[in-house]
């Protein structure tokens, strides 16, 4: 063991999701090495949707705007239209008016904004170099692991300097996406459905597309045919860069064997020049793991959850995992977390994760019954009468996948054994609509201060304490438990009274990624219990 190289958290897997976690644990000074296989470079576009909860997690990082500037322009509409092809029938159009730009909303200061892979993860890479705890080592191959008692050990395989290695690292979190071995080492099962459907991405250059129908701008065209599906366009860059979605049955086929320019002459147009930059095949699944965990082996991202593109919600639900897992990594090192805090993380994250799996695969369903999609083309009042009915269905059971803020800022985390609940009562899950709420386990509400910034401004670091209506004094017992027990805490006296009736309580503790931990009027009556309870310190 002499001489082997140390780390706290080796993290395998170079995309957002490895990327995100190692930049969070790189602005709290935690050790870490991430190491990825290929060389960094995107060659092919996969996520599209930065949403508004990744994006006020971006705006703590301080890349906000750089995801807007390198995203979707924001004059481009980031609508969805369905119809039958660009040269057919409109069946209908869901706007989505709370998507891009930088018009703060009532619920949040960041817009869910378009940034595909392509431009989104050297963000995030050069966000994570930039902090001198994290090392980022690409062409570095993770092949296994052998756990102990209180580290693994990790055999890598530098593929650039064809050298091998064991690194000793006290944690491990695979962020590999489908590809991984660290599930199956970990004996990690499969809930749900592992096989929907089979797809090819044809990645496109179209120049000036709109000018070419008269469908209008959209972020999406969704093509739907007698089978009640079809093929998708989807934009990437708001310019020339676009990606056709093919649904190529319940078995795999070899890319060569598809028609593509059948399928755009069909679908897109038969006079409209474009250039196929690559071709991916990929599955669809709908699957979340059993365990999220095992001993210091962690595992998040497509790791963990796997579903349809629709919604956009797979990055997001991963930068999410990332998020939560963080904070609770680096209280463990510092010395001040609990056991019970990593315990917390597949509590947390794995119901949001399988809510979203559900959502995402119900979408996937053929829309009208057989007899209405097989007008779907025709002309006359039988094919107008066919085309209104799947348009309604359109817009009454597809909707609110796409205009989604009750999943994306409206998760909360219960039961979780470091949320103290109030004994109030559960809100109404809903997908499209966010009702804010101070409730334990809920984001805390956005609102904004006196001087500019939002309430989430003050979140990311260590804990957060909120006094509200005069609450400063009465919180001290709070902050002196939190210093007794080495627990990073901060209370804050904001005296609006909007803020307060938003927040419900006169006292509300604000944990790392800006969940609401506990809310009360007044203190508890054992201080180091409360603290104790929220670190993860008592089970």
């Amino acid at each position: 063991m002499n001489g082997m190289k140390e780390t706290h958290i080796l993290i395998v897997g170079g995309g957002p999701v490895g990327l995100a976690l190692a930049a969070d644990l790189g602005r709290r000074g935690i050790e870490c090495i991430l190491v990825e296989q290929s060389d960094g470079t995107i060659y092919h576009p996969r996520a599209n949707t930065v949403n508004s909860r990744t994006m006020e997690f971006c705006r703590r990082w301080g890349i906000a705007e750089d995801v807007r500037q390198a995203g979707t322009p924001p004059d481009f509409p980031l609508d969805i239209v369905y119809c039958t092809g660009l040269e057919g029938h409109m069946l209908a159009r869901v706007d989505r008016p709370t998507y891009g730009g930088h018009k703060p909303l009532p619920t949040t200061p960041e817009r869910s904004q378009r940034c595909n892979q392509l431009f989104f993860d050297p963000l995030m890479r050069e966000l994570a170099a930039s902090f001198s705890s994290v090392q980022l080592r690409y062409r570095c191959r993770f092949e296994s692991f052998t756990e102990t008692p209180d580290s693994v050990l990790c055999e890598l395989h530098d593929l650039a300097n064809d050298r091998r290695e064991t690194i000793k690292a006290r944690f491990l979190v695979a962020c590999c996406a489908g590809r991984s071995s660290v599930p199956r080492a970990l004996g990690v099962r499969w809930e749900g459905k592992p096989v929907l459907s089979y797809h090819l991405n044809v990645f496109l250059k179209i120049k000036q597309l709109w000018t070419r129908h008269d469908k209008g701008k959209a972020a999406f065209y969704f093509f739907v045919d007698e089978s009640g599906g079809g093929p998708s366009l989807i934009e990437l860059d708001g310019r020339e860069l676009w990606r056709l979605g093919i649904n190529t049955g319940q078995h795999p086929v070899a890319p060569e064997s598809i028609n593509i320019p059948a399928i755009v002459k069909e679908f897109v147009g038969a006079d409209i020049p474009y250039e196929i930059v690559s071709i991916l095949p990929w599955t669809c699944r709908s699957i979340v793991a059993d365990t999220w965990r095992r001993g210091n082996a962690f595992l998040a991202g497509d790791a963990v959850h796997q579903h349809s593109p629709s919604g956009g919600f797979g990055m997001n639900t991963g930068l999410g995992d990332a998020v939560d897992l963080a904070w609770k990594l680096a209280a463990v090192v510092a010395g001040w977390g609990g056991p019970a805090l990593l315990d917390s993380y597949e509590i947390e994250r794995k119901p949001v994760a399988s809510r979203i799996v559900r959502e995402a695969t119900e979408n996937q369903a053929p829309l009208g019954d057989p007899a209405t999609r097989a007008l779907i083309r025709a002309k006359g009042q039988e094919g107008d009468r066919a085309r209104r009915i799947i348009g309604e269905n359109i817009l009454r059971e597809r909707t609110r996948v796409f205009v989604s803020d009750g999943l994306v800022l409206g998760y909360r985390y219960e039961p979780s054994p470091i949320i103290v609940p109030d004994g109030t009562p559960a809100p109404v899950e809903t997908v499209s609509q966010y009702a804010p709420t101070a409730r334990p386990g809920s984001r805390a509400p956005h609102a904004w201060l006196a001087e500019g910034r939002s309430t989430l401004d003050l979140f990311g670091d260590g804990f957060v304490l909120l006094a509200f209506d005069g609450a400063a004094d009465v919180g001290s017992p709070i902050v002196e438990a939190a210093r007794a027990r080495g627990m990073p805490l901060k209370m804050l006296a904001i005296e609006d009274d909007a803020i307060a009736n938003l927040y419900e309580r006169r006292l509300v503790l604000v944990r790392p990624d800006g969940h609401v931990a506990w809310r009360d009027d007044a203190p508890p009556k054992d201080p180091l219990a409360l603290v104790d309870r929220v670190r993860g310190a008592t089970h």
